[in-house]
């Protein structure tokens, strides 16, 4: 069974004054264990395809399934479940509770799924340790990097054990070392553990690391091409 699949979705804003069509008909099938790009220029829909994946918003017409289940039909208070125990999210601006510290954050998430403390323990120092900040668990985002903010981002974003990361931009805002670190690991989980992730992305960093480019012009998808990533990328 597919991971994602999407059925001739579309989203238009402003549908009653100036239309915006944003997504037209957009088809495209996930399977487990992938490593995707989604790529365009600014104003493509890729954002707003990554949006309509995740549940965060929700389409004009047609219909987004995870894991057999038509999210784009569920209402939120049924979305927002959903979204806590299948879908993670790796966010450009890496959105960590600044008062929290590494562990907190990464186990917060799985606090409100009612984990276990020592289940919750056990696998914050897991996760934080395969990010490569088993020393830094104890600080605070202020203290800490912006490429290890975002290793702190992905390890939260695995704590739920979901199907799939999502992940906006996640290179944006890192300088080229940081950016390259951060892909490592992402690429490790990826062929270690089959971690699914699913990219919006300019960064050609991330786009020539990835075994499949979905690109997107004016709303729909103009090309959809596979490839595999060069072993000197491999950690």
């Amino acid at each position: 069974m597919a991971i994602v699949k999407t059925e001739n979705l579309s989203k238009v804003y402003n549908p009653d004054t100036v239309p915006v069509h944003a997504l037209r008909d957009v088809s495209i099938t996930i399977e487990k264990g992938e490593f995707t790009s989604i790529v365009g220029p600014s104003g493509s829909g890729k954002t707003t395809l990554l949006n309509m994946i995740g549940g965060l918003d929700k389409p004009t017409s047609g219909n987004v399934f995870v894991n057999g289940t038509d999210i784009s039909a569920l209402k939120d208070s049924k979305l927002i479940d959903f979204r806590l125990h299948n879908i993670g999210f790796v966010f450009q601006h890496y959105n960590l509770i600044p008062v929290f510290t590494a562990r907190e954050n990464v186990s917060f998430i799985m606090l409100l799924q009612n984990r276990g403390k020592k289940e919750m323990q056990q696998r914050t120092d897991e996760l934080l340790d395969a990010v490569g900040l088993g020393d830094r668990k104890d600080a605070r985002p202020k203290q800490m990097s912006g490429g290890q903010q975002q290793r702190v981002a992905v390890a939260r974003a695995l704590a739920s054990e979901p199907k799939f990361i999502l992940a906006d931009e996640p290179t944006a805002n890192l300088d080229s070392e940081a950016a390259m670190n951060l892909l490592d690991i992402m690429l490790r989980m990826n062929r270690e553990q089959n971690v699914t992730f699913v990219f919006s992305t300019h960064d050609q960093r991330v786009i020539q690391r990835a075994r499949r480019v979905i690109t997107m012009v004016d709303g729909a998808v103009d090309k959809d091409e596979y490839s595999q990533v060069e072993e000197a990328h491999e950690v």
